[in-house]
């Protein structure tokens, strides 16, 4: 049985990994070693995650799938949720949820065949619970801003995203430097995507 950890954040300016660390230590914790994490930047939304594909294709049966929540696996609505939760039990595979505290039953129930069933009834139910609450709390989400934006439009204040200036400025100063991609975005606490969307922006605008 391996452990692959799965870590996702909605844009490029969002650090993917920041919930590593405590998913390493549930592994550690619970007897467990990450395999690997599988890391991208993409919405919850959206079911072309290539990296969580890249994962399920790795992955042999009995192998766990660690989040740190549900809505980290899946924003879906409800007919793309049903596609990926029948990909990942048709290989057998264990998704293990920081925030389902009965997934973690699952690490020990050994061979007992009436456990094992019990436990993918419960997780069964559960996770499609928090997956229809995670898809309304998105669709609430955006539909407020969409009347937030509206609202701004109306009154003639809406500027859309604006860019952190002062972190791409950093970016580029120390990508000038010579440090590399990886070290920078450590040094500022955010994603590598991050660091290239940086570098992307000031290329466009030179």
């Amino acid at each position: 049985m391996r452990t692959y950890a799965y870590l996702r954040a909605s844009t490029a300016e969002q650090d993917a990994t920041r919930a590593l660390v405590e998913l390493e230590e549930f592994a550690t914790s619970h007897g467990l070693t990450i395999a690997a994490p599988f890391i991208e930047n993409v919405s919850g939304a959206s079911l072309q995650r290539p990296e969580l594909f890249r994962l399920l294709t790795v992955a042999q049966p009995g192998d766990i799938l660690l989040v740190e929540q549900i809505d980290r696996l899946s924003r879906l609505n409800a007919d793309d949720w049903e596609r990926l939760r029948s990909t990942i039990q048709s290989k057998g595979i264990k998704i293990v949820a920081l925030d389902l505290p009965t997934s973690y039953m699952q690490l020990n129930h050994g061979n007992d065949e009436f456990m094992r069933s019990m436990m993918n009834a419960i997780n069964g139910m559960m996770l499609d619970m928090l997956a229809a609450i995670a898809r309304k709390d998105y669709t609430d989400r955006k539909r407020r801003q969409a009347q937030g934006i509206e609202k701004a439009k109306e009154q003639g204040i809406y500027k859309g995203r604006q860019p952190d200036v002062q972190r791409h400025n950093h970016i580029r100063m120390l990508i000038g430097q010579g440090i590399s991609q990886r070290k920078v975005a450590e040094m500022l606490n955010c994603s590598v995507s991050t660091v290239k969307h940086a570098l992307k922006v000031a290329s466009h605008g030179a």
